[in-house]
């Protein structure tokens, strides 16, 4: 595995950004990757205090195993535990979405205020940085909210483009301009959102037939203005683990059949990358993966400063 401590970059006290990263973000020229981690709560003893978030993948697994009586030991297994709550004997498919919503979005008038949930300060770092394409496959719209109160580096407001997947949809996907810029970024909802029932991508057939319509022409889910960026782009993970199969899986779908010589190793910030993992995606010469096994609050702040020149004020 590369150190990072090595890469030649911009110094966050004893952290190093990896030059690579810095340029191509500063360039637009990188596509931001952004998972479900990117808004855990805060580490103890972080700069920044941050805990209105949603629940963890494993904590909403949990919570909807107990609400639909789940009976198997993989309670932390979501596809697999909301699968049993859409055809289980309990379930539905609307009473399970109306519960991932419950959980995720936590409407206004349900909960006091002070529990509602809000971005956090590193995805308002991230939002504030010159990113053209996003992909997230977050169901809630924390980032959607911190990108359209960020602005860009030149002080105008961002005017993001938002696109949601949708599986009801026969045919392309809808239209996005031909280029997007710092002003008008592009934020793919890849899995779906909470504000659009029919769009969440969470039980294990629903991953299936969205595999399925990425490998389909005439389904196929994402622009292609926005898959030619991902052909041609690094992607920056944040908030992932790429032990998780189906990241893998959509990734290497994405860049099925392009020449990996030609493109720029994408980079994955995972404070505790799987050994196996990072085998398998560094055979490659150049490697399709860099880990950067650092914790998020400390890289997104050293990017931020990076990139922006100054600390973030909360």
């Amino acid at each position: 595995m590369p150190d990072p401590s090595n890469a030649k970059g911009t110094h966050s006290g004893e952290y190093v950004v990896p030059a690579d990263i810095i340029n191509s973000v500063k360039s637009g020229k990188c596509i931001l990757f952004l998972g479900a981690m990117a808004s855990a709560p805060s580490p103890p003893g972080c700069k920044y205090v941050y805990d209105k978030c949603p629940p963890g993948g494993g904590q909403l697994s949990q919570r909807l195993a107990e609400e639909f009586s789940y009976p198997e030991n993989d309670k932390t297994s979501l596809q697999r535990v909301s699968l049993f709550g859409e055809f289980g004997p309990l379930g539905s498919r609307n009473r399970l979405v109306e519960a991932v919503i419950r959980e995720i979005a936590r409407p206004e008038g349900e909960v006091p205020a002070n529990f509602r949930m809000e971005p956090s300060p590193a995805l308002r770092m991230l939002a504030a940085l010159p990113f053209r394409v996003i992909i997230t496959t977050n169901y809630d719209k924390l980032f959607d909210t911190a990108l359209a109160n960020a602005k860009t580096l030149s002080g105008l407001a961002k005017n993001p483009i938002v696109r949601i997947y949708d599986p009801t949809r026969n045919g392309p996907p809808e239209e996005v301009p031909d280029e997007s810029g710092e002003e008008n970024p592009i934020l793919l909802k890849l899995h779906g959102d909470v504000g659009k029932y029919e769009s969440l991508v969470i039980t294990e057939e629903d991953y299936i037939t969205f595999i399925q319509r990425m490998a389909d022409t005439h389904l196929q889910p994402i622009h292609d203005y926005i898959r030619t960026k991902m052909r041609a782009w690094p992607f920056l993970f944040i908030g992932y683990s790429l032990k998780d199969y189906n990241l893998r899986l959509l990734f290497r779908t994405l860049r099925y059949g392009v020449d990996m010589s030609y493109i720029k190793p994408s980079f994955s910030v995972d404070p505790y990358p799987d050994n196996l993992v990072v085998a398998v995606w560094q055979r490659a010469n150049p490697p399709m993966v860099n880990f950067i096994p650092e914790d998020l609050w400390k890289f997104v702040p050293a990017l931020y400063r990076a990139v922006i020149g100054k600390e973030y004020q909360a």
